[in-house]
């Protein structure tokens, strides 16, 4: 937890006690102690934490939820009025909190009193995460990268199971498990009282991810590893990582060690064609003889991540995307310029390639890898409704 973030919640411990709450310091530790167990940047989860900690009256549960949405998202220079208002809704009478984030203290109505009304600095914190949730990866500054790579290190990764040709007892009523069914009705003097049922076993899908690491893709690169690593460290099912330029490079076992900084440095020392020229059809044969056979087995989701800009042979490309396509379960594109509100697919590697895309996804964003989360938890239920759209922004 940072220093800023605990400065943040004491302020807001002290707002809610002189809004009338009943906050003292035991509860406020309490509340501390909490935040070990949950996860920060998910504001749904913080806020029900502290709604359970902090409140124990029915009738301040809406005065909290107001004070909370006021407190830790309205801008500052729209508190006043509004803080004001809250306080006069509350029934019970109690000391009256000034709107706290005002750079000037504000003077009181009584004309007897020369007391100044206390003011409170607030920084806003999930304000600041929205905006870095939406804002584009190659606009970011140091900063801003350092803080959504901690976030990317909290996202949920899974990726949706494929049936297998084993079965397991089961609770669906489809297929009758006669073996278990007759020797469970053995041992109950040969009479059928229950029929016992099993159903297909479930297995992970191995998930192979082929990152564009050339020059046109440099602003997008650091944060992207950064997401291939933390993908892999949360997945338990295989994940292979390659990255191509002018030739295809498989940073699978660099990404297995634990320290990500070293890992990171293994990487950029394997990998000789660091921002050079593009040639993903040359680096997608040599995948497809090189590696399909030991990697695409068992149902594989394969990424592709790269803008399209393509030096090589467009034809060759298409051979190689064709029998890509063939030989895995889901075939996805991540496109960091999609998220532009006027990109159009016109270079001529994205053309050659869409027509053997499942989905064809933009990259460029904290909210588009939680996108992409959520896809691919989703896959199988995507494919049973044939959604297999060609372009989709």
């Amino acid at each position: 937890m940072s220093g800023q973030f605990l400065h943040n919640l004491l302020l807001f411990g002290r707002v809610l006690r002189r809004l009338g709450l009943d906050i003292n310091p035991g509860r406020m530790m309490d509340l501390v102690s909490a935040l070990d167990h949950i996860e920060i940047g998910n504001k749904s989860d913080f806020f029900y934490a502290a709604r359970a900690l902090l409140v124990h009256d029915r009738e301040d549960l809406t005065l909290f939820d107001e004070a909370f949405e006021l407190f830790w998202r309205k801008p500052t220079e729209s508190w006043a009025m509004e803080w004001q208002g809250l306080t006069r809704r509350r029934r019970r009478s109690g000391p009256i909190l000034t709107h706290p984030p005002l750079n000037e203290a504000p003077q009181t109505n009584d004309p007897g009193s020369n007391k100044e009304l206390s003011v409170i600095e607030v920084t806003r914190i999930y304000s600041d995460r929205e905006l870095l949730r939406y804002k584009n990866f190659a606009e970011m500054n140091a900063e801003e990268s350092e803080a959504v790579k901690q976030m990317m290190s909290h996202l949920l990764w899974k990726v949706s199971e494929r049936k297998t040709r084993r079965h397991r007892p089961g609770k669906g009523r489809h297929r009758i498990d006669m073996r278990r069914t007759l020797r469970r009705s053995l041992r109950s003097e040969g009479e059928i009282f229950n029929w016992l049922y099993r159903e297909q076993k479930l297995k992970s899908r191995p998930l192979i991810v082929i990152a564009d690491i050339s020059g046109s893709m440099e602003r997008y690169t650091r944060l992207l590893l950064h997401f291939i690593y933390g993908m892999k460290a949360a997945l338990s099912q295989p994940v292979e990582a390659f990255v191509f330029s002018t030739r295809l490079t498989r940073i699978t076992r660099p990404l297995q060690i634990r320290d990500l900084d070293l890992a990171l440095k293994n990487v950029g020392s394997l990998v000789n064609d660091w921002a050079g020229g593009t040639r993903i059809g040359e680096s997608l044969k040599t995948f497809n003889f090189e590696w399909g056979r030991r990697v695409l087995g068992h149902g594989a989701v394969v990424l592709i991540i790269s803008d399209g800009w393509d030096r090589g042979d467009v034809e060759l490309l298409k051979r190689e995307m064709s029998r890509l396509k063939r030989n895995c379960y889901n075939l996805i594109w991540l496109n960091p310029l999609l998220g532009a509100p006027d990109y159009e697919p016109l270079t001529r590697g994205i053309q050659a390639a869409l027509p053997h895309v499942d989905h064809f996804l933009p990259v460029h964003n904290l909210a588009s890898l939680e996108d992409l989360a959520i896809r691919l938890a989703d896959l199988n239920q995507h494919s049973e409704r044939g959604n297999h759209a060609r372009y989709s922004l």
